[in-house]
């Protein structure tokens, strides 16, 4: 029984969350209220409260909205927590019918503050619902398409299009021919930047997600594209530029694809791409780089995935013209004669085998695998009519060798060409979160063929230098790949570059660097029972430290980009970071540079309202992006123990960002971190600290196992003094 004066403690409804209401207007009268918010109340009963509290008349004109842009709406209702300001603003419907009303009949004064305020509302789903459905979308195409139409009010009509639009609710299938020429025009004649930014932006989406894109590709060149690069003076546009390139050469049948890619690879286009890479360049514009050499190297994939016809012609020609290069000082045959050919078809034979073809006979055989198919032969004869001397070099070499030693240039050398597909992948769709490009290949005509001829001048001194027999030819190419790879890292910018930096990485030089790995591991991995012992002791302590960062890392946060409908929204980003308390996650909207403080984030997921994590296909909003080619392990989502609450979803731009992201998540939720990254932190951390705790015992042996303890003694007499 309680005492007399005692009293039951108040049991808190989790159904009412207490916030702050302002007016949108911020009127001196109208002081900000402090209200309960039930989440079981209606929206309309909760406005109509606020109004009358106000003094406001017709409550129904109004709405809730959160601190950023978006309304408050039935269906996110529950993103509204303890602390969360709203503001009182007129609802979606008054607001559209406000600025359709002005928009029609208004001044250019107002036309323009009511486009900017169009330009920001747009953003929300909820707004840019209403407005499409009472017809505004039609209005603000006839204010674009209006050749009189001020260049100012033009240029927001143009950005809050884009905006409408892309919320993927009305079909790009709708604009007339009418509406896409007006923006052919803006491209091919002088306009403002951002004019141009937003019509790239319109032609792009054309191209990608309508029937109309034909009259696109008709009428936009590439020299005009290649203008706005070179000329451009927002990076905005150059970027936008280089997105409809990407989206017209996806578009393209296979015959425009190699044309426009042979243009491009031009010297003069070439530098006009490489005058836009720079050090300073966003994410979405390297994105676009990425993109862009994605879709020229995989021109490569039909020729990869070609096997050799023994009844090509051409084919057998370009095996004969290596025979003819190698082992004729003027390349020119001489015995064309068919019956000649047939006499000394012995000595082709043994030619064909000094070139190192597994088949002498008929070498053609040698190309019947894919990958890498004809493709092996294109850069095969590239090397030998370009670099003939090297060419010559490399076969005579090996071919006069009497020793077992010698490196088969044609068995090398299509294995080569297959190792250089799987580092590039060939053949493979740009991916969504893809920025990984290399400045190189953007340097020359010929630049995969060109790589090919670096590389099998270095893969043929490396089997030199290991003195390799062709039983060694597994061990050979996975020194050559070691080399390319790490070669690679950095991207250089030219081959030139790369050519110097993989000729640094020999032999010797990535054993030496495998026998420091490895003797990092091996003394990571010691067996020895005290080794064994202190690795016990002190795994808490590290265990406890990645943790710490992994914490850390969430408190500082991360940029994530949008995605809509499971398509990449370009430009948009939302930022999510850990309250250093680390009992609440805050969210919110960001541009691609700025890093928003918490109180910037307007949204919150408090850590105890999360039941638990998905991560990769279990998550809902990779149904979507299964469809699209898109990379499902970097996804995961946060699922909060109110059913009715919307799931956070998350899609890491990288690796390692998605294993600190679920590693910290599972910490905070007294998870184990499982992720790979993890395990190999924890080697690493642990590996450093048993060395720094070991190195008083520098040059004694460590046995195994710990010495015998000797048995007792008969009697402890020696204890005392006689």
């Amino acid at each position: 029984m309680l005492p007399k004066h005692s009293k039951m403690p108040a049991i808190k409804d989790s159904h009412i969350v207490k916030i702050a209401v302002e007016y949108v207007d911020n009127t001196p009268q109208m002081f900000p209220q402090l209200i309960e918010f039930d989440q079981r109340q209606p929206l309309s009963a909760i406005i109509q409260n606020l109004c009358s509290s106000w003094g406001i008349p017709d409550a129904e004109s109004y709405a809730l909205q959160f601190d950023g842009i978006n309304y408050v709406t039935e269906k996110n209702r529950n993103e509204v927590k303890n602390g969360t300001v709203l503001k009182l603003r007129f609802s979606p419907s008054k607001t559209t019918n406000d600025i359709l009303e002005k928009l029609r009949s208004g001044t250019d004064d107002e036309k323009v503050s009511e486009l900017k305020e169009l330009q920001v509302l747009s953003a929300d789903n909820t707004f840019a619902l209403e407005f499409i459905k009472e017809q505004g979308l039609r209005l603000i195409i006839a204010l674009i398409e209006d050749t009189d139409c001020e260049e100012r009010i033009l240029d927001l009509a143009l950005c809050s299009f884009v905006q409408l639009m892309e919320h993927g609710t009305i079909s790009w299938d709708i604009l007339e021919p009418s509406f896409i020429m007006r923006n052919v025009a803006f491209i091919n004649g002088p306009s403002k930047p951002e004019i141009i930014q937003s019509a790239l932006s319109i032609l792009e989406n054309i191209v990608q997600s309508s029937n109309k894109y034909a009259l696109v590709e008709k009428e936009i060149t590439l020299e005009t594209l290649l203008k706005l690069l070179r000329d451009a003076s927002r990076t905005q546009v150059q970027q936008n530029a280089i997105a409809l390139l990407n989206a017209l050469f996806i578009k393209a049948d296979d015959t425009k694809r190699r044309l426009l890619a042979a243009t491009l690879g031009s010297k003069q286009y070439r530098s006009v791409i490489n005058s836009v890479i720079t050090p300073s360049m966003g994410a979405e514009m390297a994105h676009q780089l990425y993109v862009l050499q994605t879709l020229t190297l995989g021109l490569l994939e039909q020729r990869m995935k070609t096997a050799m016809d023994v009844q090509d012609q051409d084919a057998q020609e370009k095996i004969k013209e290596l025979r003819r290069i190698a082992f004729e000082a003027d390349g020119v045959d001489p015995m064309p004669d068919v019956t000649a050919r047939r006499q000394h078809g012995s000595s082709y034979s043994s030619h064909y085998k000094k070139l190192g073809f597994k088949c002498d006979i008929n070498p053609a055989q040698d190309f019947f695998e894919t990958p890498p198919g004809t493709l092996a032969l294109d850069c095969m004869i590239y090397f030998a009519r370009n670099y003939t001397q090297s060419y010559t070099k490399v076969v005579h070499e090996n071919s006069c060798r009497a020793d077992e030693h010698e490196c088969p240039f044609g068995r090398t050398s299509i294995e080569l060409v297959k190792m250089l597909c799987d580092i590039f992948r060939i053949g493979e769709s740009p991916s969504e979160q893809g920025q990984e490009f290399y400045p190189m290949f953007f340097t020359h005509d010929h630049p995969f063929e060109e790589f090919f001829c670096i590389c099998i001048v270095v893969l043929n001194k490396t089997w030199k230098d290991m003195r390799a027999t062709t039983e060694d030819f597994v061990k050979v190419f996975s020194v050559v790949r070691e080399q390319i790879v790490r070669s690679i890292v950095g991207r250089p910018a030219s081959l030139e570059d790369f050519k110097a930096k993989i000729h640094t990485f020999t032999y010797n030089t990535i054993t030496t660097l495998r026998q420091q790995e490895r003797t990092s591991r091996e003394e990571c991995e010691s067996t020895a029972s005290a080794i064994v012992s202190l690795k016990k002791k002190i795994t808490p302590e590290i265990r406890a430290l990645i943790k710490e960062q992994r914490l850390g890392y969430l408190i500082v946060g991360t940029r994530f980009c949008k995605y809509s409908g499971g398509k990449r929204e370009r430009d948009k980003y939302w930022y999510v970071r850990l309250s250093p308390n680390h009992k609440v996650i805050h969210y919110g909207d960001c541009d691609e540079k700025t890093v928003p403080t918490l109180e910037e984030l307007s949204n919150k997921l408090p850590v105890i309202d999360i039941r638990q994590m998905l991560v990769g296909k279990e998550c809902p909003h990779m149904k979507e992006m299964r469809s699209k080619k898109a990379s499902t392990p970097l996804g995961f989502s946060l699922v909060p123990e109110s059913s009715e609450q919307p799931t956070l979803d998350f899609i890491a731009p990288d690796e390692a960002t998605f294993n600190y992201w679920t590693d910290g998540i599972n910490a905070l939720l007294g998870q184990p971190m499982t992720s790979k990254q993890q395990e190999e932190d924890f080697e690493t951390l642990l590996s450093m600290e048993i060395k720094l705790r070991l190195l008083d015992t520098e040059g004694v042996d460590i046995s195994k196992d710990p010495p015998a303890i000797p048995a007792e003694p008969e009697n402890y007499d020696f204890c005392f003094d006689s």
